[in-house]
């Protein structure tokens, strides 16, 4: 049996504890929040606090704290020697107070609170300073059927950057499609199976060789007629952005 205690309450510790709770080979001890408030919903599940000397002994304990505040909180745990983790994609390891073993334990998924998601379509990027904390953090992803990946700072940071590309950046893009339907009364729904094709396609094929559209067969009317049809929009500057980036990458002359 794993114990652990969860630091935290946003997004990522929320699904965090939703699937340990629910995991046979763990038991949250714990769960930690500055405001009870955000996490008193949980009462009857688990013991909840606000205070950090109050914490229950645990294997590990998950820091899953907005970026700017882990180096803090780590640094006010008042215990020493035992395995701290954060869950963050860009915080580096040694951000860690080095008085507790360090890792990381990062969650490369999209997470919202009202969103049901299963972890077994997580996959869960882990880092350690030593092997045995490795072996422990990967059990940990085993027990709520996660895929674990040993991964370093250097590799973590270009996940997260390219993260932010394809899920961020792209629900923005999203965004822009529903509202450039809706200035003409259309249904959005209506491209919700292209949106599904798009993401199905690269599961087999790279993104590369997955690029359709008017950009990559240069097709300059259209384009053209896209870019009339946003003029005075600051929409206009991202197609023009993206359309430029799609015909340097397949050799096309640029606008």
């Amino acid at each position: 049996m794993i114990s652990v205690v969860i630091l935290g309450a946003g997004n990522v510790a929320t699904h965090l504890f939703k699937a340990f709770y629910k995991a046979e080979n763990i038991v949250v001890n714990q769960w930690f929040n500055r405001t009870l408030k955000s996490i008193d919903f949980y009462k009857n599940m688990v013991d909840v606090t606000d205070s950090l000397s109050s914490l229950k002994p645990a294997d590990i304990y998950i820091i899953a704290v907005s970026d700017d505040a882990i180096m803090k909180l780590s640094e006010q745990l008042p215990f020493e020697n035992k395995l701290v983790v954060h869950t963050s994609g860009s915080v580096g390891l040694y951000d860690l107070d080095k008085k507790n073993h360090r890792g990381v334990f990062y969650p490369l998924q999209t997470f919202s609170k009202d969103a049901t998601i299963g972890f077994e379509n997580v996959p869960i990027c882990i880092e350690t300073a030593n092997k045995n904390d490795f072996k422990t953090l990967k059990l940990l992803a085993e027990s709520i059927n996660s895929k674990s990946y040993r991964v370093n700072s250097e590799q973590r940071s270009a996940l997260h950057l390219a993260a932010v590309f394809v899920n961020n950046f792209t629900n923005q893009l999203y965004r822009i499609g529903h509202e450039i339907t809706e200035s003409t009364s259309t249904e959005f729904d209506i491209l919700k199976p292209l949106i599904l094709e798009t993401a199905n396609k690269i599961q087999n094929l790279s993104p590369f060789m997955a690029q359709t559209g008017p950009a990559k067969r240069n097709d300059k009317k259209t384009i053209k007629k896209h870019l009339k049809k946003l003029e005075g929009s600051p929409h206009k500057a991202i197609y023009e952005m993206l359309t430029n980036s799609i015909q340097k990458t397949h050799g096309r002359k640029k606008l």
